[in-house]
């Protein structure tokens, strides 16, 4: 049995902590950080934290005192503890307002929880196996702002989930109502084509990812490849080289496959080590 931190307090998994009146179960009034954490290191946690930051401060909730980098770590490395995981561990920080709603008045204080789960490698690898994809068009990401944002507000994502699986797929793209490509299920979407990488700007509605961030800021830096933030239309997918995405617990994923086309991943295989190597220095 796992347990959780509960605004500091470690509980048993079953334990009753919430309520009917908790906002992110009646509203989806919540944010979140997911981690990996590799011998007490946080990986890109000062990334993490400001972008945890800025977006309570989008949402209008209140930022407690306490707050701070040192006390989410420390928090963080404490849930692990408690659950015996001491080399490596997957940990999600979810931060959600205090009760009130429609007919009482809310209060834009917040309360956290963190879990801890095992992770199978300290480090990024990328797997070779086949990865199939196809588009999603039941429902579209909106091309704003809130979409930046890691809130539990994610159905579109939910429903692309249970389409893939219900037909087979290891993911699905998602579009934009612009019919632009924005991101996979859970991750940030990036498309190689010659010596040319591409990747969704904000504007249009992906996830504001850390390894997103820390891989624009990698290839800009390295000789050899061209960094293109522009829009990704559908019709581009099938003359790629490679396509890949990007999320804080896998690093990157090669995808192999889209509809008849099929994928190299030499790509994605170069940058992995260069992702560990940023990794390692913090």
């Amino acid at each position: 049995m796992s347990l959780v931190n509960f605004n500091g307090n470690i509980l048993e998994e079953n334990a009753n902590f919430l309520n009917d009146g908790n906002r992110g179960l009646q509203y989806g009034d919540a944010l979140f950080e997911t981690l990996r954490v590799v011998n007490g290191t946080l990986f890109f946690w000062e990334d993490h934290y400001f972008r945890l930051m800025a977006s309570m401060r989008i949402l209008r909730m209140d930022i407690p005192m306490e707050f701070t980098m040192e006390y989410l770590e420390e928090q963080a490395l404490k849930t692990m503890e408690a659950n015996t995981l001491k080399d490596k561990a997957r940990v999600k920080i979810l931060i959600f307002r205090n009760h009130g709603g429609y007919y009482t008045p809310m209060d834009n204080g917040v309360q956290f929880i963190i879990t801890a789960t095992p992770l199978e490698h300290s480090f990024y690898t990328v797997q070779d196996t086949p990865y199939e994809v196809e588009l999603f068009k039941d429902h579209f990401v909106n091309a704003a702002l809130l979409s930046n944002l890691k809130t539990t507000n994610k159905l579109v994502n939910v429903i692309a989930g249970v389409y893939a699986k219900e037909n087979n797929y290891d993911n699905c793209l998602l579009l934009n109502q612009k019919k632009q490509v924005v991101e996979t299920i859970n991750g940030n979407l990036f498309l190689v084509l010659g010596k040319t990488i591409k990747t969704p700007p904000l504007a249009d509605g992906c996830l504001n990812g850390i390894i997103r961030k820390k891989l624009i800021e990698l290839l800009k830096k390295l000789e050899g490849y061209t960094l293109e933030e522009r829009s990704i239309s559908p019709f581009e997918l099938q003359k790629a080289d490679e396509l890949f995405f990007t999320n804080s617990i896998k690093g990157i994923v090669p995808i192999t496959k889209y509809r008849k086309k099929t994928f190299k991943t030499d790509t994605a295989k170069n940058l992995v080590g260069k992702l560990n190597a940023m990794a390692r220095l913090g």
